[in-house]
């Protein structure tokens, strides 16, 4: 199954969360900028509720940074897919690209969110919103801010991910949600028809149409 772009995705999977969280005010709406920013507003359409963003960023690896070593959280958590591999590694190069990747996390905060930290969540029910899962590293970064903030329950939902990881993920508790869950899996954008590049204005012009005031 492929999706035309973000939007159509975005909107097939607001469907499947309409039934059960639609007009609830202990439901706190989530995306992770850059991509699914674009899903959370079509989500944040269905739902009847406001759209946040929870900064994460991946971790590559030195000298291929699209090949995901974890991941780290605005919180600041970090998540390791392999800590073995990562070990494998000049420590030193490894410790940059966080300090690196730590510094753009904060730029989106405070570009995004105009520094406005995380909400509490004690008690509210967090819907975490992307545009697919590879490795899963920046969603379970993702889980763990929201755990960090107090979250009573935490749904991550997707058009998509890999079916082992989302596997995994279930296995570790973390509830699931995904319309297609194929065996193999490449990568997030070939599900999609159109995966052009999501930039920092149009992230600015959904969360003022869409996003949490403030």
């Amino acid at each position: 199954m492929r999706f035309r772009d973000r939007v159509d995705a975005g909107q097939q999977l607001a469907a499947r969360l309409a039934s059960e969280f639609k007009g609830r005010d202990d439901v706190l709406l989530f995306a992770l900028p850059r991509g699914g920013a674009v899903l959370g507003a079509e989500v944040s359409k269905a739902l009847g509720r406001p759209f946040d963003l929870i900064v994460t960023r991946k971790i590559g690896a030195p000298g291929n940074d699209e090949y995901a070593l974890g991941a780290l959280a605005e919180t600041g958590e970090t998540v390791w897919n392999n800590p073995a591999e990562r070990d494998s590694y000049a420590k030193a190069k490894i410790d940059k690209i966080v300090s690196d990747e730590t510094k753009e996390a904060q730029r989106r905060i405070e570009k995004y969110r105009n520094s406005r930290p995380l909400p509490d969540m004690t008690g509210k029910t967090a819907v975490i919103v992307d545009d697919g899962i590879a490795t899963g590293a920046t969603m379970k970064a993702a889980v763990l801010a929201a755990k960090h903030q107090h979250a009573k329950r935490i749904i991550i939902a997707v058009p998509h991910g890999a079916k082992d990881t989302i596997a995994a993920m279930r296995a570790d508790g973390i509830e699931v949600t995904a319309l297609v869950e194929p065996d193999w899996y490449g990568s997030v954008g070939g599900f999609y028809e159109a995966f052009g590049q999501v930039e920092d204005e149009e992230v600015l012009q959904l969360m003022k149409k869409y996003g949490v005031r403030g």
